[in-house]
């Protein structure tokens, strides 16, 4: 008899989606009704399967419901982003790292901050930064793996993606982390063999009790393009900000430059980091103009 298993898409390539359940990969073809419907499985999507008992092909029957959903790479379910910079060669830009947290805190996924080239640079201020508001941070260096095992603790029971843009050294750390996915340090991916200007997809691997995906060209580019956040929900955002949320002198206070904001006096006090605050309020001169429609496009 035909079998009904519940598990993960973990990868989509030529119509088939190939879904993980009970440590078996299956191949199977979506139902009619979701094209129906304008549903399309995502990598990510928890979803029921029917496994037949001859040689056909499995089909999904069901789509779970998601906790978010990225449009580029796109996928669904994220638990944790890992937001890589370096601290060198480039140099550290935390203005675009703040965007990536928020836009990972605005979707509900948990923002871990890595800073990379550890060996160029003294790290300690910018993870003490990100752990000072209540974020994961760590520091990495290529050199002599400091920092691998830490990282390492991430992972377990969660679906975790990385992002970075170019020179940081995301791929490097990618490899210390996982050898087995043999990532080229450049712009082409030899185990996926696509330049960076085609259509990317995303594949989930199985590691340290947890998926990792696999998000060649997923940057600030993707972030700044497809993940703007309303000014009206960006302070929900800054988690920083939260313990002062209704305590302003004034009731609508966006904390910019109001007299009786709070938010402000714990950035005078050094309670809020300083760049977290610039970042905020660049972000929000960013879409403080832009229609609804402009952010959903």
């Amino acid at each position: 008899m035909p079998s009904q298993h519940t598990g993960i898409i973990t990868k989509i390539t030529g119509g088939f989606y190939y879904v993980e359940a009970a440590g078996v990969s299956h191949e199977c073809k979506a139902r009619g009704v979701f094209r129906r419907r304008g549903m399309t499985p995502l990598v990510g999507d928890t979803v029921e399967i029917t496994v037949p008992d001859d040689d056909g092909y499995c089909s999904i029957d069901m789509i779970g419901e998601r906790k978010n959903m990225l449009v580029r790479p796109a996928m669904s379910n994220l638990d944790t982003l890992v937001i890589v910079s370096s601290v060198r060669e480039p140099n550290v830009n935390l203005y675009l790292v703040d965007k990536m947290t928020a836009a990972a805190i605005s979707k509900g996924i948990e923002p871990v901050v890595v800073f990379t080239k550890a060996d160029l640079g003294d790290t300690d201020a910018l993870v003490d930064t990100y752990r000072s508001v209540g974020m994961r941070a760590f520091s990495f260096s290529a050199v002599d793996n400091r920092g691998l095992d830490d990282i390492r603790t991430i992972f377990s029971g969660r679906i975790t993606a990385f992002c970075g843009n170019s020179g940081v050294g995301k791929s490097t750390l990618l490899n210390a982390l996982f050898p087995q996915l043999e990532l080229k340090t450049g712009e082409i991916s030899d185990k996926l063999g696509r330049g960076r200007h085609t259509t990317r997809t995303v594949e989930l691997f199985s590691r340290y009790g947890g998926y990792v995906a696999d998000t060649p060209g997923f940057s600030t580019v993707d972030i700044e393009r497809f993940e703007l956040i309303r000014k009206d929900e960006l302070k929900f955002a800054f988690p920083e900000f939260e313990r002062f949320f209704g305590k302003c002198r004034f009731h609508s206070c966006n904390h910019l430059c109001e007299k009786g904001c709070l938010v402000l006096d714990a950035v005078d006090r050094g309670e809020i980091p300083r760049s977290r605050h610039d970042s905020y309020l660049r972000m929000y001169d960013e879409v403080k103009d832009i229609r609804d429609w402009e952010l959903n496009r």
